[in-house]
């Protein structure tokens, strides 16, 4: 059976479990052989990230053809008025391509939310609020692009949820096996999981 593992990951944490020397990778938090990332969370975003040993899986996962909805919470800075988040919910033109459709709302700050190592760098002069946004499709930067195309340039972007995995209380570093999905299931049927112990990571080059 495919291996599918929901992992946590921390802020400067490359998706990858190779990099530089001086950067963090998944080598330092995943003590598992064989595993790859089903899609890619940015160094500077926090959350989930799937890992499957399964290369069909993989690809299912990761392929907007599947159109997975992938929920983010996005701190930004700025009052989103209505028209902004109007405009992040229709198509949007971001010069090279137009996003699909998608739901944004603005929420309150969550309080089980960890705090992010650094903090994110904030302005007194300027406000800043959170969203929620739910994508079905992920292109490079997409988010933080379309923030900023409405004037709500993005300061912390956490992505809490994917099909029906979410994080359910990992804290950054924590990771846990769930079933992976049936080949003819949809990605929203929910999985059961199983939750596994966080490994130490091992510190190499900083990050």
């Amino acid at each position: 059976m495919p291996r599918l593992i929901v992992f946590n990951k921390p802020f400067g944490v490359l998706s990858q479990f190779t990099g530089q020397a001086s950067q963090a990778t998944l080598a330092q938090w995943i003590p598992v052989p064989g595993v790859y990332a089903a899609g890619r969370l940015d160094a500077d975003s926090e959350g989930l990230l799937l890992l499957t040993d399964d290369g069909a899986l993989q690809h299912r996962l990761a392929h907007p053809r599947h159109k997975a909805p992938k929920t983010y919470l996005v701190q930004v800075e700025g009052n989103p008025a209505e028209e902004a988040l109007a405009a992040l919910r229709a198509p949007l033109d971001l010069g090279d391509f137009v996003t699909r459709p998608c739901q944004v709302r603005a929420v309150d700050e969550p309080d089980w939310l960890w705090p992010r190592t650094p903090p994110i760098r904030t302005r007194k002069s300027i406000p800043t609020a959170w969203l929620e946004m739910v994508l079905t499709e992920g292109r490079n930067r997409q988010v933080r692009r379309m923030t900023a195309k409405v004037g709500l340039p993005t300061l912390r972007l956490v992505r809490v949820a994917m099909g029906s995995w979410r994080l359910d209380g990992l804290n950054p570093g924590d990771w846990r096996d769930v079933s992976p999905p049936d080949r003819a299931a949809p990605l929203d049927v929910a999985q059961s999981s199983v939750r596994l112990r966080r490994p130490r990571p091992q510190r190499g080059g900083g990050d």
